[in-house]
């Protein structure tokens, strides 16, 4: 009799043994591919592979070249300032537009509230391929092809879903009776946006940004169609040196993203929490 409880608690401590080690391997399985660029990028050699020096952890073999090229190519520096240019920009108008489509969605009252979401978030459903083409073929009708304002807007078409999912998911259990008492007491609507509702889905806001300026950075398909020479992203230029000249160079600006991509995911975690103790706090 007393031996079962031992029995029981044995296998529990095996199961919980067995999941741990599956879901390092499963990471491990998803993140090895990624992490050997990260050596690739100091070889001292002008091709992709592990050299006998690397291999044996020789200092000579490791070198910073491929960093410099990055930072002194004029085509890697029109790339990198192209990246940043049309990220923030399509950032802060897919940040507007889905916030504000957000919180109109979130109202009961709304009519073919749940036909306009799904309209809102086709892009995310919609093979890239077809969203892209059928983007060039629109915005050429407008002269936007190959400029920069039609970038920018098409990225910020691509990034507004993810502010939306975002928002909309902050904005879950939101007592309204807030805002009316904000109008009750003289504030316009805009000012109990601002003063109101903005405090409270100020997480949710940022980490849409967040996914929105990822989703722009990274994002290859789009400019393929729709950019210029001029408008060339890092992505983009990743691409035509594939295709063109194969060096370690893109292997550097890969790492680069990867720890971009590292910064940006701790900063959604730590806002993921704060969201996380702001809707906590009233019912403490």
């Amino acid at each position: 009799m007393n031996s079962t409880p031992a029995y029981y608690g044995f296998w529990q401590r095996l199961g919980r043994l067995l999941l741990k080690l599956g879901s390092w391997l499963v990471l491990l399985f998803l993140i090895l591919p990624i992490l050997v660029i990260v050596p690739l990028s100091f070889n001292s050699e002008p091709f992709f592979s592990f050299t006998e020096g690397m291999l044996t952890l020789q200092p000579e073999a490791y070198s910073l070249r491929w960093y410099q090229e990055v930072f002194t190519d004029p085509r890697w520096i029109l790339a990198i300032k192209n990246s940043f240019i049309i990220g923030i920009f399509a950032t802060l108008l897919s940040t507007v537009l889905g916030t504000c489509a957000a919180v109109g969605l979130a109202r009961e009252e709304m009519p073919l509230r749940r036909f306009i979401t799904a309209l809102l978030l086709s892009p995310m459903i919609v093979p890239l391929i077809i969203t892209a083409a059928g983007m060039f073929f629109f915005y050429s009708d407008f002269g936007l092809a190959g400029t920069y304002p039609g970038v920018i807007i098409a990225h910020a078409a691509l990034g507004t879903p993810f502010v939306i999912i975002t928002v909309t998911a902050t904005l879950v259990g939101f007592d309204y009776s807030l805002v009316r008492a904000a109008l009750n007491l003289g504030a316009t609507p805009l000012r109990a946006f601002f003063d109101v509702i903005m405090p409270l889905i100020r997480p949710g806001v940022i980490s849409g940004a967040l996914f929105a300026f990822i989703t722009s950075f990274d994002e290859v398909v789009v400019i393929l169609f729709m950019a210029g020479p001029q408008q060339r992203t890092i992505p983009r230029q990743m691409f035509s040196g594939l295709r063109e000249q194969i060096n370690p160079s893109i292997l550097a600006v890969a790492t680069l993203l990867i720890l971009t991509s590292i910064a940006l995911l701790v900063t959604l975690e730590l806002l993921r929490r704060r969201a996380e103790r702001l809707r906590l706090a009233p019912a403490e």
